[in-house]
């Protein structure tokens, strides 16, 4: 199946981009950053697939915990826009709430476990 890249931008406009990527399965990342944003992802996709078009120099970088995976966010609005993921740096993920054309809420989604991260609830519940 061929995918049509899919042009995004953050809320002000100054970030605008285009990717190539499926929607489903979309997926909320239960890590603690993540947990907070609420934004819903877009499954993994390769590196190559995501195109700055505008506004690179707009982005500001945000790193935690192991300092491998890599949260962009436009400087001016603060919209997260894409990552890079963790378990698997060569691969990105993006915020689908920045996709034009396409109705977040119309998708289905979980809760994506794949990044080796305990849920908050394991967390609370190790806790006791």
């Amino acid at each position: 199946m061929s995918l049509d890249f899919l042009q995004g931008s953050c809320h002000c406009g100054a970030v605008q981009f285009s990717v190539c990527t499926a929607l489903q399965p979309a997926s909320s990342c239960n890590c603690s950053l993540c947990r907070r944003r609420g934004a819903l992802m877009s499954p993994p996709f390769p590196a190559q697939e995501l195109l700055i078009t505008q506004g690179k120099a707009e982005l500001a970088l945000y790193q935690f915990n192991t300092h491998v995976a890599k949260h962009y966010f436009c400087k001016h609005c603060g919209v997260y826009a894409f990552h890079q993921i963790r378990n698997n740096p060569l691969h990105w993920r993006v915020n689908i709430g920045c996709l034009h054309s396409v109705d977040p809420y119309a998708l289905e989604a979980g809760v994506d476990e794949a990044e080796e991260s305990a849920s908050l609830s394991e967390q609370t519940e190790a806790a006791l």
